[in-house]
């Protein structure tokens, strides 16, 4: 890895803590990100220098809030500034110390505080799930309204909407209560999920996978897992990062190429990872509740409990999905189905389970590739050549891009 690709991996891994850190100082959304870029700026110029610091995120908090200090004092924009100024200028455990007075805060992370924040009732469920994937992810603008199917333009606007809601707000960044926490925490665990998913498998640049922020998703889960440890989807919320995570070192060859599930080296899959997980799912059955999350890490387990891809137990997978769609219904859960079903029923019966999705999931990258690898099976050469460079087009990342154009060089 080059200097400045370090550089920058440190500052994508820093983003969640620091915008969540200078949102907890500054009390604005626009203020956070205003100076986290101005902090990743002058990181770019000093770092190739005098190295990485040991504690990135600290360093930009620091030099982001002293930035910001020093153009709101040029401005004089409040009356007050100086006195607050002056507190946030004290040792590092007063400054802790006096935030969480500030705040009120009743979090024991910023990052989980700033998701609750973004999951403001006040939002429609997608302005909280816009706002927290540009402010916590970090993700372009560009980016999302391709993950919404929206034009720029209206993502900006929805997002600007959501930030005006937040400052609008009574107490636009004071901590709920316990019953308030309780109320939000289905989004928060969407916002969780979603930055998880971000990492596992990015939705634009040129990396693939971004471990840093599926770290970020499992250490999260994690924290809600310590503030409901009697709700049952939090346990399978943490179980299914934690075992999809686990095959993060064999998804990807020494080229960078996607290596799919049934081909992947499993002794370099996560042991350790895998452990957690398993004995996550049985404490949160033991709960007695099934839920979405329990299910979906359910079907995961069976992945990781198969020491080879053809000791999978597809009918096991068949029957968890089927519970899934019960629970929440979903095209994606569906084409996820069917690809279980090819492995027990063959791909004409998955087929006949696709086809009816094209016209919800048309643009979805996966659909395709699913379609596209059952035609081939089938023998249906031609159609399969057209689904898969409609996914082709689709494609995200270069890698994903990479595995289609291998896909159509074996069909060939």
């Amino acid at each position: 890895m080059t200097p400045r690709a370090a550089i920058e991996t440190s500052l994508v891994a820093a983003r969640p803590r620091v915008i969540a850190a200078l949102v907890r100082f500054f009390r604005d959304l626009d203020t956070a990100e205003e100076a986290f870029q101005v902090a990743s700026l002058r990181a770019l110029e000093r770092w190739p220098g005098g190295g990485v610091p040991d504690d990135p995120a600290g360093w930009l908090v620091v030099v982001a809030r002293n930035v910001t200090f020093d153009a709101r004092k040029r401005e004089k924009r409040h009356v007050d500034f100086d006195e607050v100024a002056g507190a946030f200028a004290g040792s590092g455990d007063d400054e802790t110390a006096l935030a969480a007075r500030l705040d009120d805060a009743e979090y024991p992370d910023d990052v989980l505080r700033l998701l609750f924040v973004c999951c403001h009732p006040e939002l429609a469920p997608a302005q909280q799930i816009a706002l927290a994937l540009r402010i916590v992810c970090g993700m372009s603008v560009k980016e999302i309204a391709r993950a919404f199917l929206v034009s720029e333009s209206a993502l900006e606007q929805r997002i600007t909407r959501a930030k005006n809601r937040i400052a609008e707000a009574e107490a636009p960044f004071g901590a709920p209560g316990s019953e308030g926490r309780a109320g939000r925490l289905a989004s928060v665990q969407t916002m969780v999920y979603l930055v998880f998913n971000e990492g596992y498998s990015a939705t634009g640049g040129d990396a693939h996978i971004r471990a840093q922020l599926c770290d970020e998703a499992i250490r999260l889960a994690r924290l809600l897992l310590g503030l409901f440890p009697d709700e049952p989807s939090t346990f399978g919320l943490t179980a299914l990062l934690l075992l999809q995570h686990a095959r993060t070192p064999a998804r990807l060859d020494g080229d960078g190429n996607i290596v799919l599930l049934d081909r992947q080296d499993r002794s370099r899959w996560d042991r350790a990872a895998i452990t957690e997980g398993l004995g996550l799912i049985v404490a949160g059955m033991r709960l007695g509740r099934a839920e979405p999350y329990l299910v979906q890490a359910a079907i995961a387990a069976v992945h990781a409990q198969a020491a080879r891809a053809e000791e999978t137990d597809w009918a096991q997978i068949v029957r968890l999905y089927e519970t899934l769609e019960e629970l929440r219904p979903s095209p994606v859960v569906t084409l996820n189905r069917a690809v279980a079903v090819a492995k027990t029923k063959g791909a004409e019966a998955a087929l006949a389970l696709v086809t009816p999705l094209e016209t919800r999931l048309g643009d979805y990258f996966h659909f395709h590739g699913v379609k596209g690898g059952l035609l081939a099976e089938l023998g249906r050469t031609a159609d399969a050549r057209c689904a898969l460079k409609r996914a082709l087009e689709l494609a995200k990342t270069p890698a994903e891009a990479a595995q289609i154009r291998l896909r159509l060089d074996e069909i060939r």
